[in-house]
């Protein structure tokens, strides 16, 4: 399995309108095809010394293998979302792992 972990850091003043934008942006990567499993969250509220909660949304997106993470990124659903999208994060971390 190839894992997709993207975490968004939006913009301090971003509206209402335009979070709920991203919001539907982003719950539209749910359509690209060779999805094994994909969510959308928020921070738990979770409180540990370990646990990150910076970020203001992540996505989770898991592939059969690597060859299908590289279909998504070309996908024109993904190409539209970070077009569209783009302009309301300041940051935006990765993390890719492969089942060991």
């Amino acid at each position: 399995m190839f894992v997709h972990v993207v975490n968004f850091f939006l913009k301090a003043d971003i509206s209402a309108e335009d979070r709920l934008k991203f919001e539907q942006g982003v719950s539209s990567l749910g359509q690209v095809e060779g999805l094994e499993l994909f969510n959308v969250g928020k921070p738990a509220s979770t409180d540990r010394p370990v646990i990150d909660r910076s970020y203001d949304y992540c996505l989770l997106t898991v592939f059969k293998d690597m060859a299908g993470h590289d279909v998504y990124q070309v996908d024109p659903i993904h190409l539209k979302f970070v077009e569209d999208c783009k302009q309301y994060w300041d940051r935006v971390v990765i993390y890719d792992s492969e089942t060991i």
